[in-house]
């Protein structure tokens, strides 16, 4: 009887303490869900995200303001700097009827391409985009070679067994490089919250808007290359 009537009183308080923990979780959850809740402000949106003013986020309904791009034609845009030395340029025109870039149709090449450029007012595509910095690897047997020398992993790479292949007539884009989009892109005209505060310091007299990549001081650097 004292052995059920301790049971009972065990079952008794665990009752108890697990209504207790519920009515506290329920209070918890309930403040959480409070505090989620609130209107999102530009005030409390410390860490700048762009879209995120005075919208709720959690209305269904709430869409982001329509994106808009910068319309002036080719030729007519004003360059934008760039984010650091030698960063991808950004496209300051419009890309209308220019996208999508193929293996078989590259508008951008009609402006940008080193022989054209300058008197189109385009940044000229630099070297880098003329070079296969890519050797070619082949595997015989247990033997990894890369433009013909045996090497004994990928680490093992070094300058003397590695050639970088470059277009000096700077006539043709390596392959790798065909798509211009991938790194290059337009900019909205759209207002963020909180700008961008990254201020660069460039390293070449005119680096906000060229590339240091220029055959005279590239090429320096490159002891095995072939035309």
């Amino acid at each position: 009887m004292k052995i059920l009537t301790k049971i009972t009183i065990g079952l008794a308080t665990a009752s108890l303490l697990l209504v207790g923990c519920s009515s506290t979780n329920t209070q918890t959850s309930a403040k959480a869900q409070k505090s989620v809740l609130v209107k999102p402000t530009a005030k409390t949106n410390a860490m700048g995200m762009g879209y995120i003013k005075d919208v709720d986020l959690l209305n269904d309904d709430a869409v982001p303001p329509v994106v808009v791009y910068h319309s002036a034609p080719p030729g007519a845009a004003k360059r934008f700097k760039r984010a650091y030395q030698d960063a991808p340029p950004m496209i300051p025109h419009s890309v209308e009827g220019l996208l999508p870039i193929t293996k078989n149709n590259n508008a951008c090449l009609g402006c940008h391409m080193p022989d054209v450029a300058k008197a189109m007012g385009a940044t000229p595509i630099p070297i880098s985009h003329f070079t296969n910095f890519r050797p070619k690897t082949e595997i015989e047997g247990t033997e990894i070679i890369k433009n013909g020398h045996v090497i004994k992993n990928s680490s093992s790479v070094t300058l003397k067994n590695v050639s970088i292949i470059v277009n000096k007539k700077e006539n043709k884009i390596y392959p790798g490089r065909f798509n211009c989009t991938q790194c290059h892109a337009p900019q909205a005209t759209n207002k963020l919250v909180d700008q961008n505060h990254f201020k660069p310091e460039f390293v070449k007299k005119n680096g906000a808007y060229k590339s240091s990549w220029t055959q005279d001081e590239w090429l320096q650097s490159i002891e095995i290359f072939h035309k």
